[in-house]
């Protein structure tokens, strides 16, 4: 368990900031897919953070509590990064798609 905490530590990958002139190219359909994928790599992150916070760390592993902690950290700014992208891709679908509003 506690090597799937650092294998995690290091693997953890990164979404990078929301790319709102890519958005006002997606049609409705596509903002749509988008949205869902979001949505759907929000849900998975969560999980698998519930899933790090849960994990017991022995008491011996000097700094497992610490890695068990930079690892949530890291799941948790992931999950806000993922958010600001759903915000933009929601705005985007509310300018771009009568259907959506």
């Amino acid at each position: 368990m506690t090597a799937m905490l650092l294998v995690a530590a290091g693997c953890s990958s990164t979404v990078g900031p929301a790319n709102q002139a890519r958005y006002d190219k997606m049609s409705c359909s596509e903002l749509n897919v988008a949205l869902g994928d979001t949505a759907t790599e929000i849900s998975r992150t969560a999980i698998g953070r519930g899933k790090v916070a849960k994990t017991s760390v022995p008491s011996w592993l000097l700094g497992g509590e610490r890695v068990k902690t930079v690892v949530a950290d890291r799941e948790t700014a992931r999950i806000e990064r993922l958010q600001q992208q759903q915000q933009a891709i929601v705005a985007t679908r509310k300018r771009q798609c009568p259907s959506a509003q």
